[in-house]
């Protein structure tokens, strides 16, 4: 499992930047989630998918601080100038539009994107993933692209 978790690190990266927003919350996110994660190795059954348990285990720790916080979106430390939660865009000004994007979005939606369009999980798996019908994916996921447009069109 240990050797497993290695390769799984750029895009347990990519899911806690996408879930975070910040680059400080996004880093200490995957930090908990590997101590998590080594910490209940046990749990962990060989036949599962080992990247669909530590997303879970991500998802998971993420609500948790989120409840922690209350729901209000205070941070472990500032945002560094210039990095976000967007490595895939092709400027720095895409880059910090696409994570302004998505730091509107609800937390829910925000998760449903980064598991189905940063990741590329297919709906079923995002939907057992999440604890939820595969509908209620669908549904997060156009209301999240709708949101992404909207907030495209204002900047356009």
């Amino acid at each position: 499992m240990r050797e497993g978790l290695l390769p799984l690190l750029p895009r347990l990266r990519r899911l806690a930047r996408a879930l975070a927003g910040q680059v400080a919350d996004a880093d200490d996110l995957v930090q908990l989630v590997l101590e998590r994660a080594l910490a209940r190795a046990e749990q962990w059954r060989p036949d599962a998918a080992l990247d669909k348990w530590v997303f879970a285990i991500a998802r998971n720790a993420w609500r948790d601080e989120l409840r922690g916080r209350g729901r209000s979106q205070n941070l472990f430390a500032p945002e560094e100038a210039g990095v976000t939660a967007a490595d895939g865009a092709s400027t720095p000004a895409q880059t910090l539009d696409l994570a302004a994007a998505l730091a509107t979005l609800p937390p829910d939606h925000r998760e449903v994107v980064a598991l189905v369009l940063v990741e590329g999980l297919s709906y079923s798996e995002a939907a057992e993933l999440l604890e939820v019908p595969v509908g209620t994916v669908t549904s997060r996921l156009a209301r999240a692209r709708a949101s992404l447009q909207a907030h495209r069109g204002k900047d356009a």
